[in-house]
């Protein structure tokens, strides 16, 4: 796997304020990245799980952790394929 590295500032005393370690303070950057973009529908699980450092298996379990949802389905589309599963259920019951 070839990476592009990318280079961010962030305040003075940061891993202080956030009780951790440089090195934890870059983990973390990437970890909510990955989760955000993931959740905004903008990765792939498997590509989310790697800028995170993670497997994808990890990563759907960190998900969790966070609250965010792994099903990255509009509300309307979501709606309309209930809409059509009831519909085919009600057709198999009509049978």
């Amino acid at each position: 796997m070839s990476a592009a590295e990318l280079t961010i500032s962030y305040p003075a005393g940061l891993e202080e304020a956030v009780h951790t370690t440089p090195e934890e303070v870059g983990h973390q950057i990437r970890l909510m990245a990955a989760l955000k973009m993931f959740e905004l529908g903008k990765l792939s699980s498997g590509k989310a799980a790697e800028l995170a450092g993670l497997s994808r298996v990890e990563f759907l379990s960190t998900c969790a952790r966070y609250k965010v949802s792994v099903f990255n389905y509009p509300s309307d589309e979501v709606e309309a394929e209930i809409r059509e599963d009831l519909q085919a259920a009600q057709r198999l019951a009509a049978q």
